[in-house]
């Protein structure tokens, strides 16, 4: 076993300081979040730099000015610290063991996985699951996630896979929306605004190529970076959404869109759960693999391995 070195690292007390005048920007702030003086915080940051041997903050008419080596140690710290304490807060949510740290789009989650995990977490009375909203890739190795649900294709670098399902495309709108302006047919939506998410700039190609149509002269766009958005300006009639299916149905269960023209157009990509490969026998992962497998062909979905 390799021995750490004490020099490079630094008492836990030194590391909140430097992180709180990182994140503050000015030692007030720091002292007031971690309920310090000004001058605890000040010595806190000379011992850090004493130990180091280098200066991480210019010191200018009683202010601190980090220096580029500052910025890239704080990069790295905060990460660190945010590994310590979502370790901790896991150990005492659940002291035996068996939780599962996970990576989820949001509307995703709040639709579709958070009315599905009472059951999983009944069923698995041992495992407790953190999640956490993601919207861009991250490496396994910078975060502290045994696992990640995403849309796109099986490219996550050094990851396995489960496919969950593919995309299907329905488009929606409010009912008092299509009162106004009727959808017989594709050229129906002229002048209409057709409103899509910023991650999938070719969807409403891949749903007009499916009603077998060109998109009618004159519609315009509007990008959204959440579905949730998207859904509540349909709603409002601010125009014409684009969903996955799967949150499709749920509004249109409820009354709120009615969906136009042919549904469940095939889209472009798929939602997949990926997990770094040397997580693969974790305990709460097999498990909830095994359930989202499942979810998949209860729902007549083949979910399959990548």
């Amino acid at each position: 076993m390799t021995l750490r070195q004490r020099r490079f690292l630094p008492n836990l007390s030194l590391l909140l300081a430097f992180d709180a005048v990182m994140r503050a920007g000015s030692v007030t702030g720091a002292a007031q979040e971690l309920g310090l003086t000004q001058s605890t915080i000040s010595r806190l940051i000379q011992s850090l730099e004493a130990q180091l041997g280098l200066a991480l903050f210019i010191r200018h008419k009683k202010r601190l000015i980090p220096t580029e080596a500052a910025g890239r140690y704080f990069r790295d710290i905060s990460g660190a610290l945010e590994i310590i304490q979502r370790a901790s807060t896991s150990l005492i949510a659940n002291p035996d063991g068996g939780t599962l740290d996970l990576a989820v789009l949001p509307t995703f989650a709040t639709r579709w996985l958070a009315p599905r995990l009472p059951q999983f977490l009944s069923d698995h009375p041992g495992i407790s699951i953190n999640l956490t909203t993601r919207f861009r890739k991250f490496t396994f190795d910078a975060e502290p996630f045994d696992a990640v649900i995403y849309f796109g294709a099986d490219d996550w670098p050094g990851a396995e896979y489960l496919k969950l399902f593919d995309e299907r495309l329905t488009a929606c709108a409010a009912p008092d929306f299509l009162a106004a302006h009727p959808v017989a047919d594709a050229a129906d939506l002229a002048g209409a605004v057709l409103l899509q998410l910023q991650t999938r700039p070719g969807a409403w190609s891949d749903w007009f190529a499916g009603q077998n149509a060109p998109r009618p002269a004159g519609t315009s766009g509007m990008m959204m970076d959440q579905f949730s958005m998207m859904i509540q300006a349909a709603i409002s009639g601010l125009g014409v959404a684009l969903l996955p299916d799967y949150l499709a149905q749920i509004e249109i269960s409820e009354g709120r869109l009615c969906p136009i023209l042919r549904p469940a157009v095939p889209g472009r990509g798929a939602y997949w759960l990926a997990w770094p490969e040397r997580k693969a026998g974790l305990k709460p992962l097999e498990a909830f693999r095994a359930w989202l497998a499942e979810q998949m062909a209860r729902d007549g979905i083949h979910a399959g391995h990548a």
